[in-house]
């Protein structure tokens, strides 16, 4: 039996925000589109989160250790995940045969059963921000060639002015039926329409640009919405902006941003550092400077006898992190020593040496 716990990488009484987290991370490593990402581990990843971010699945997870509302039946000792045989008429060696629809039950245990629900692939893209772009928000246009909707026919498939009819190979079903003999007896199971893909209708005139699918691949714009206050690494899900496919709903596209360092801030959550170099002199008797802001600049007013690494917090000038709010500038004190001094210098120093300073 799977642990979807254990396949994120979390404690049962892990937040939503935690299962939420986990997935992003391990989704973000693993996923099929990058450089040694991994097909099979992603999409258990996706099976896992699928669950336990549904708290009706959670709550029968955690009860009977499987769902019933599409997180799949899972395997137990006693048979095919706990589903009983022996309430059936004729199972049990008498060599009467029966015959039920399996679909939905066991999916493609029996082979060929194709999943009605196929969803267009995941891509992922990646995006550069600045420093200041990463703290106050930003928005881009991206050019991306992916599997789109057709822009002649609509997803339709048909030429226009054309008419859809019936798919000859399904007879508008949109699936086929298939029995099969095995141990138990004859069994019935449905895969998706391959000439229609689940739509039952076919175009009387394919499309001349999809020729009939409905989608092609083509050259798409994409407008990507970064908010205020994200870092580095972090990626933003746009739901049905990945791949379409015939029949189905598009995929997701994940935008992976890449933030750029800059000479003069770093961040502290939801804080703002930057360093101040001021005179020696200033730090013994105070003085009034002007400190780099992402916001322009802010007077700073240094204290007499301030020590060298002390930090002057200006408020609200930091990383906007809700409605309204931001996090502080922090201002670090960065006392400048010279190297070399003069004779008149050195002799104010001394006498400063003789007063005990």
């Amino acid at each position: 039996m799977k642990n979807y716990y254990d396949i994120l990488g979390v404690q049962k009484n892990a937040s939503e925000n935690e299962i939420k987290t986990a997935f992003r991370k391990l989704a973000q490593k693993y996923h099929p589109d990058k450089k040694g990402g991994d097909e099979a581990k992603f999409k258990e990843l996706s099976e896992a989160y699928s669950v336990l971010s549904d708290k009706k699945k959670r709550a029968e997870y955690d009860t009977y250790g499987k769902t019933f509302a599409g997180g799949g039946p899972q395997a137990s000792a006693g048979g095919f995940g706990g589903f009983d045989f022996s309430n059936f008429q004729g199972f049990g060696g008498q060599g009467q045969q029966f015959e039920f629809d399996l679909g939905d039950i066991f999916g493609d245990v029996f082979g060929g059963g194709q999943r009605r629900t196929a969803r267009g692939r995941d891509i992922s893209i990646d995006l550069e921000l600045s420093f200041r772009e990463s703290i106050f928000g930003a928005e881009r246009r991206v050019l991306i060639s992916k599997m789109s909707t057709c822009d002649i026919c609509g997803g339709t498939g048909a030429k226009k002015g054309t008419k859809m009819m019936t798919c000859p190979t399904c007879n508008g079903k949109g699936e086929i039926r298939e029995s099969r003999n095995s141990f138990f007896g004859t069994f019935s199971s449905s895969r998706m329409c391959p000439r229609c893909h689940g739509r039952g209708e076919v175009p009387e005139t394919p499309c001349e640009g999809c020729r009939g699918e409905g989608v092609r691949k083509r050259e798409e714009e994409i407008h990507v919405v970064v908010p205020s206050g994200v870092e580095d690494g972090e990626m933003i899900r746009m739901p049905g902006r990945g791949e379409a496919a015939p029949g189905a709903s598009a995929g997701d596209l994940y935008v992976k941003l890449h933030v750029k360092a800059d000479p003069k801030f770093s961040r502290d959550g939801n804080n703002l550092v930057t360093s101040l170099p001021i005179k020696l002199t200033d730090a013994l008797l105070g003085g009034e400077y002007i400190a780099p802001s992402l916001d322009g600049s802010e007077k700073i007013t240094v204290p007499a006898g301030v020590p060298h690494g002390e930090i002057l917090r200006v408020r609200g000038k930091g990383v906007p992190y809700a409605r309204g709010s931001r996090g502080d500038l922090l201002v670090r004190v960065d006392i400048e020593f010279p190297k070399k001094l003069s004779r008149g210098a050195r002799d104010l120093i001394e006498k400063l040496r003789t007063e005990g300073l």
